[in-house]
């Protein structure tokens, strides 16, 4: 049996014990061994066909049997969009990495929001989070009806233990658990740290290719799913549920995670950012980072998204007579960057470190800082091949607003503004 299946958006079907899977019907009279045939659903049952996203499984307790739920303070770090009460600053924002735990903390409990936006009872926008944590969830799981999950290891190898089977993702890997799917997030490292993108709009697809043509940027047959395995587990065990910014928690006697088999289109995913097919100029001039896209949730404004999901993957410049770090902007779309391994290529004078991130919101200008703005300006254009590098990003149509507790982190960098403050004044310059 082969342990991950692939092809974004498939249907796919998987069972961990032959037989459990139906032929012909999606509930049948009787499943097999005794099973429970349940649906779930993560667009409208009337969502056109290439978005419509469902799966079946066939369990041996139908989730109704995890009921029960009552409020607990579960992760008072985590947020949820609209966050109101702060000023939004019109200048740039830049923070150093979150610290690891020093006391025991798992993925749920470390979840640290740094900023938001849109509102997610009204299912649009987004929340960013950076998890920390030092220990497993083992009688522990989690379900989050706020919106899917995008996780972005940043250090440490995760294991995530889903109703579909098990996904293994490590730094310059992401992974996307569904909107409402039960799962367990297990360490394989002594720590581990990243960046969450919490979707409360659409949901993630592929982009569009346009002129580029079939292939390219991220291809369908390199997303990974889990093949179906269960846990056939007496209790006692807890469910913790995330709805409408709340935590609340029911106690169980059994796993939620005994689903024998499933079949549909909504499964969690991986992807390994380093299969990125960069698309790039090889003429002239730094094209739109929008050819960066791997992910996008889709608002109701075509081409402008409720959330992209960019990445900066290794890749080859070799543009002439062109300025090729990412050039000085403004833009109506906001950006929240992140930096997952090496060095951001318009970040060269330090202070944008692995972990850490920032914040360029709408219409705040940003760009190169005055180091990357001096060597890309002055260096000899040979074909240069940036490796050893992961910067990413989450763009969105929305104001990202910081959190309160995020504006007054001690990692917050105070003097951020400082990267572009060495800019001299070059005019009239005269050779």
């Amino acid at each position: 049996m082969r342990q991950y299946l692939t092809g974004f958006g498939n249907e796919h079907a998987s069972e961990a014990l032959a037989g459990a899977l139906p032929e012909g019907r999606n509930s049948p009279q009787r499943v097999a061994h005794g099973l429970y045939a349940e649906k779930l659903s993560g667009t409208a049952f009337t969502a056109p066909r290439a978005r419509n996203a469902r799966t079946w499984f066939y369990r041996i307790r139908p989730s109704v049997a995890h009921l029960g739920f009552e409020p607990c303070d579960i992760a008072p770090n985590w947020q949820t969009a609209p966050l109101d009460g702060t000023t939004t600053p019109a200048d740039p924002l830049r923070w150093d990495p979150q610290p690891l735990p020093d006391h025991p903390v798992d993925f749920v409990e470390g979840m640290y929001t740094v900023a938001a936006c849109g509102d997610a009872l009204a299912q649009t926008g987004a929340s960013i989070h950076v998890y920390r944590a030092n220990q497993s969830m083992t009688s522990r799981y989690f379900a989050n009806a706020d919106g899917e999950l995008l996780i972005v290891p940043e250090q440490g190898h995760l294991t995530l233990h889903t109703e579909c089977g098990v996904l293994s993702v490590e730094p310059q890997q992401i992974a996307v658990i569904p909107r409402g799917m039960r799962f367990r997030v297990g360490l394989e490292d002594s720590a581990a740290r990243g960046y969450v993108c919490e979707n409360h709009g659409a949901l993630f697809e592929l982009p569009e290719r346009g002129p580029i043509g079939s292939d390219g940027l991220a291809n369908e047959r390199d997303f990974e799913y889990p093949a179906a395995a269960f846990e056939d587990l007496e209790g006692p065990f807890e469910l913790i549920c995330r709805l409408a910014g709340t935590m609340q928690r029911a106690q169980l006697q059994h796993s939620p995670l005994d689903a024998v088999a499933w079949h549909g289109t909504l499964a969690p995913y991986r992807y390994d950012l380093r299969r990125f097919n960069v698309i790039g100029s090889i003429s002239y001039d730094h094209p739109d980072p929008s050819i960066f896209t791997v992910l996008t949730s889709p608002s109701d404004t075509a081409g402008t998204a409720n959330v992209d999901f960019v990445a900066f993957a290794p890749r080859w410049l070799v543009m002439n007579d062109t300025f090729r770090p990412p050039w000085y902007h403004r833009n109506v779309m906001s950006e929240f960057m992140g930096l997952i391994t090496g060095e951001y290529d318009a970040k060269t004078g330090g202070g944008f470190a692995p972990g850490g991130a920032s914040l360029h919101n709408c219409m705040v200008p940003h760009g190169p800082d005055a180091d990357a703005f001096e060597r890309a300006s002055n260096s000899t254009l040979t074909p240069q091949y940036l490796d050893a590098t992961m910067a990413f990003m989450f763009e969105s149509r929305y104001l990202i607003r910081p959190s309160a507790q995020a504006l007054n982190s001690p990692a917050l960098q105070g003097d951020y503004i400082d990267a572009w403050q060495q800019l001299t004044r070059h005019f009239p310059n005269t050779p």
